[in-house]
């Protein structure tokens, strides 16, 4: 045999193998491109305010004492002001509050901030008010009220409406 002769029958074959490896399946690339982008928000400063009654109960002309609590709910880092308003009566204060019951009758009470009700509470910002930060949960704040003794109203019910007022 030549080597002609055996180059020529091997050539075939030798071609058959390179179009097998040639049509044979091939991973696929995936070519790929990134970007970044930015993310903003701008978190605005929110309180939320709610409370509950201050019931004194039945006055029988001793001195008469409850709690409120007032609850505050600010962002996170917020400083803020509860102030506590005069009330609904005609002439009344925030340092003589009044209670108004049968036939316009007053009967005067105060809201202090502190226990032994010795400090004002009232709604001048830096003088009477109450002050905290928020810290995103609700802040319990509470109200000491306090009816004085000797009152000798007309009998019956008295009442009055206090609004609460968050400044931040």
């Amino acid at each position: 045999m030549t080597l002609s002769y055996a180059l020529k029958s091997v050539l075939p074959a030798v071609a058959l193998c390179f179009l097998v490896l040639g049509l044979a399946t091939r991973p696929a690339v995936a070519a790929t491109a990134t970007t970044t982008f930015g993310v903003t928000a701008t978190v605005q400063s929110t309180c939320l305010v709610s409370a509950t009654a201050l019931a004194f109960g039945t006055y029988t002309g001793a001195l008469a004492t409850s709690t409120s609590t007032v609850s505050v709910t600010c962002t996170n880092t917020t400083p803020y002001n509860v102030g506590l308003s005069a009330g609904l009566a005609t002439g009344a204060t925030v340092t003589t509050r009044q209670m108004t019951g049968p036939a316009s009758a007053l009967l005067n009470y105060a809201m202090f901030s502190n226990s032994t009700r010795t400090t004002n509470w009232g709604q001048t910002v830096g003088t009477d008010t109450v002050t905290g930060t928020g810290n995103g949960a609700a802040q319990a704040l509470t109200v000491y009220g306090q009816v004085t003794a000797g009152q000798f109203v007309a009998p019956g019910a008295y009442t009055d409406t206090i609004t609460a007022t968050v400044t931040y």
